[in-house]
């Protein structure tokens, strides 16, 4: 649930961000722009917003607005703002012309009233503001411009809450993983970082410009806001108005009087905004050193005599209706000082900052997305920078070791190491490493990596320093499909390790996720041109033979398929190694298809006939578009796997393989094709895999050979290996089920046995009456002599299947020869199991 959850937010995280981000970085300029607007005009407007020493004292209020409005030809002036600073010119604002919605404001010199206008960059500035309000488009403030900033601002407040949630660590209370910025790394690392870290940094800024700007978008939020900050959602300010009738303009000569009384002359500014009508003025008093423009005192003064009719202190407000009241000073920060001030400014400033490393994140994913689709594409990196790169490999049957190897090759020869070799000295030398692992049986680890799995991660690692990623190798018929990748994964995370990307699994042939994750390395500076990691391309061999070996046995048909090669395919592989064949579907099933669709299964696409296209592939429920489209749109057919029963000097690769039958009564997809629905002289495609978990050393002496039923394929091959190099002395500890039919191959075993090759045949036969055991009882009691043998070097290796036969006979070896030593076997490679 909780990585559904980080999907969605992940998703709808990226999707905001390349719409709405775009507006948020021209807000958050704009923003910046305006936060020192009245410092930066100052500057640059001497003579107008400030004024030079002068001798002439400074004009009463209402001479001002006299004057004021005689240089308007008598345009009433509705607000005046007096200085305390007498270098500071003071403003009025005029009525606004017929059709305007604003009048003009203007500053005017205190000494004589004369006009001095707008500041330098006054109108570069409201444009700023437009574009900051409403992106300056049509409609203003009532246009759908307006609409689009509040979304965003919304979006703001959904960016700052997903993204801490998206990358919030392990070790939430380590200051450090909130704020401290890796350098060491580049390209889609390093903008990950700037975006995930700076972000940290300012996600508490971002919200409380988010939280206050929506009071000027939407009027439902501001209502709601006001009625939370102060019980009401009366706002105060504007004009000054009463039910009394027009009447002439009343002077501020006596009301003057009582601001100055009431304020003992210590103030920065005042501001009034003359009544239309009526006798009251609300006096704004900005008060002596104040943080921000609206810590003000509001003197309500009855004009006609001077009368203070409600004075609302500063002091006095309750916090919420400070806040209400000066809910610009909170947005720009200002109600913090000068600090809060720098604060806004810098964060807005840094706004832009994730949606350019938000894009660049965007675009890696979609090049990445498109490399998957089009590898060819791929532009060489020649600067590849990977010498503090660990690739570590944890592999059962080669799998993982190979895609391992490859890795570090693409990467520039990178460190390749077992995971059994991977300690907490390793980890704490390694800046960057990537985990190949693959999951063995039902969530197992390999054999080779299960004393790491017990012991070395038993306690979370110390990885805060560490960047990795892992590629999980599994197989979806098992219920714990990939489950010791994601442990190592966990296990990692939770030492304070970062994932270079989220884990990629692998399913057998699974060439999309191949692709993926080498397109992964190329953003860690592999060669974007390196070849493909699918494996070697099959080969053309010919079904030459076909044996059933248990006629009349309870249990499936078991055959031994020969194989021979056709066009000289090379004869290279070893004791334990693996064939993989490509199945095809039985040509009955194809043809019925075909019949049902009406189609005719001899019709050519691409140079092959249509029938040929889907009996390689997997078959569809259903064919109903055109031919083309129909090969268009076909899966390929997964392989399978098969232990070799043959050594190369034989010149031909032989199997043996149990038929198989699925619940609906088909045979297997492989066994099918293999044992029943491919004639003999059939091309079979064929390739072979190294499988060095199950290969033996020269070095490496007896061999105890442990298995059942067609499980002795992968021991045959090594009894065959240790007969041509006239090695002898081995055991093989061999279960089935009836003596009379399921004595596989039972001459040629006697014949080793004769020779020497064998020293001990133990065959058990489970439904038999005179025996009845299962071949993993044969061990307790040849107790002593395995022990012996284990002693003098011996390897133990275990074919056959993984329910019932594999963990018992591991069990029964612990009994005998105890955990660390069995472990120690393993790790050492004198342990081997090939179990399927």
């Amino acid at each position: 649930m909780v990585e559904v959850t980080r999907r969605i937010l992940f998703q709808i995280h990226w999707f905001l961000g390349i719409t709405a981000g775009l507006v948020l970085a021209a807000m958050g300029l704009t923003g910046a722009t305006l936060s020192f607007e009245n410092e930066i005009m100052r500057v640059l407007s001497p003579g107008i917003v400030t004024l030079g020493t002068g001798r002439n004292p400074a004009l009463s209020p209402d001479t001002m607005i006299g004057r004021a409005s005689a240089f308007r030809q008598g345009l009433k002036v509705e607000r005046l703002t007096v200085e305390a600073d007498p270098t500071r010119a003071w403003q009025v604002q005029f009525a606004p012309e017929p059709g305007e919605r604003r009048g003009e404001r203007s500053y005017v010199d205190p000494r004589d009233g004369r006009l001095l206008g707008q500041p330098v960059g006054a109108g570069f500035f409201r444009t700023v503001e437009d574009i900051h309000r409403w992106l300056a488009l049509p409609g203003g403030s009532k246009g759908w411009g307006r609409q689009i900033t509040g979304f965003s601002t919304i979006a703001l407040i959904f960016f700052a809450l997903s993204g801490l949630y998206l990358r919030w660590p392990r070790r939430a209370l380590d200051w450090r993983a909130w704020l401290v910025l890796d350098w060491r790394k580049s390209g889609r690392n390093l903008y990950r970082e700037l975006h995930v870290i700076i972000g940290s940094w300012v996600v508490i800024a971002y919200l409380l410009s988010a939280l206050t700007g929506l009071w000027w978008s939407y009027e439902w939020y501001r209502e709601g806001a006001q009625i939370v900050l102060t019980g009401s959602a009366e706002r105060e300010g504007g004009a000054n108005k009463d039910e009394a009738e027009p009447q002439p303009a009343l002077l501020l000569a006596r009301a003057w009087q009582t601001v100055e009384r009431e304020t003992g002359g210590h103030f920065d500014s005042v501001s009034v905004n003359l009544p239309e009508s009526g006798r009251k003025a609300t006096f704004r008093v900005l008060l002596a050193g104040a943080r921000h423009d609206r810590m003000t005192d509001n003197l309500s003064i009855d004009l006609a005599d001077g009368r203070l009719l409600k004075a609302d202190r500063y002091a006095d407000r309750a916090l919420g209706k400070v806040v209400a009241t000066s809910m610009f000073e909170v947005h720009r920060g200002a109600i913090f000082g000068l600090p809060g001030r720098i604060a806004i400014f810098v964060t807005s400033l840094a706004m832009p900052l994730f949606t350019v490393t938000g894009l660049l994140l965007y675009i890696a994913r979609r090049r990445r997305k498109r490399a998957l689709a089009q590898v060819e594409g791929l532009v060489a990196n020649d600067a590849a920078d990977t010498g503090d790169m660990l690739v570590a490999y944890a592999s059962q049957t080669g799998g993982a070791e190979r895609l391992a190897r490859q890795t570090a090759a693409v990467l520039g020869g990178a460190k390749v190491l077992p995971l059994s070799s991977i300690d907490g000295a390793v980890l704490a030398e390694t800046r960057r490493a990537l985990f190949v692992v693959s999951t063995y049986g039902e969530g197992e680890p390999p054999d080779r990596a299960r004393r790491f799995a017990r012991e070395t991660m038993a306690s979370p690692p110390v990885t805060q320093d560490l960047d990795y990623a892992v590629l999980a190798l599994g197989d979806r018929e098992y219920p714990q499909f990939c489950a010791f990748g994601h442990e190592v994964d966990r296990w990692l995370h939770a030492g304070g390790g970062r994932r270079l990307f989220d884990t990629i699994e692998i399913d057998g042939e699974d060439v999309d996720a191949e692709r993926q994750w080498q397109q992964q390395l190329t953003a860690l500076g592999a060669d974007p041109m390196a070849a493909d990691f699918a494996p070697a391309r099959y080969g053309r061999w010919r079904l030459a033979g076909r044996e059933l070996l248990n006629p009349g046995s309870q249990g499936g048909p078991a055959f031994l398929v020969v194989l021979e090669p056709l066009d000289g395919e090379t004869l290279e592989w070893q004791a334990g190694d693996i064939a993989e064949i490509r199945p095809c579907n039985d040509p009955a099933a194809v043809s019925a298809l075909l019949h049902t669709a009406a189609l005719n299964g001899t019709q050519e696409v691409h140079n092959r006939t249509l029938a040929a296209h889907i009996g390689q592939s997997v078959l569809p429920e259903v064919l109903a578009r055109t031919p083309e489209e129909i090969v268009a749109g076909l899966r390929p057919l997964p392989h399978r796997e098969y232990s070799i029963a043959s050594i190369p000097t034989d010149g031909r690769i032989e199997l043996i393989i149990r038929q198989v039958r699925r619940e609906d009564g088909n045979l297997g997809l492989g066994s099918g094709w293999l044992t029943a629905h491919a004639p003999l002289g059939t091309e079979i495609a064929l390739r072979l895999h190294a499988n060095p978990g199950f290969r033996v050393s020269e070095e490496q002496r007896q061999l105890i050979l442990i298995g059942n039923g067609t499980g002795l394929a992968g021991l045959r091959g090594h009894l065959r290996q240790a007969k041509a190099a006239g090695s002898a002395g081995h055991w093989l500890l061999l279960g089935e089920r009836s003596r009379e039919h399921d004595a596989f191959l039972d001459a040629e075993l006697r014949g080793w046995l004769t020779d020497g090759t064998l020293a001990r045949l133990e065959r058990t036969w489970s439904r038999d009456p005179d025996c009845g055991r299962y071949v993993q009882e044969v061990i307790p009691q040849v107790a002593d002599a395995l022990c012996e043998a284990v002693e003098h070097g011996a390897t133990i290796l275990v074919c056959g299947s993984l329910l019932g036969m594999a963990p018992a006979v591991d069990a029964a070896l612990r009994a005998v020869l105890g955990d660390a030593l069995l472990e120690e076997m393993a790790e050492g490679g004198r342990y081997l199991r090939d179990i399927y």
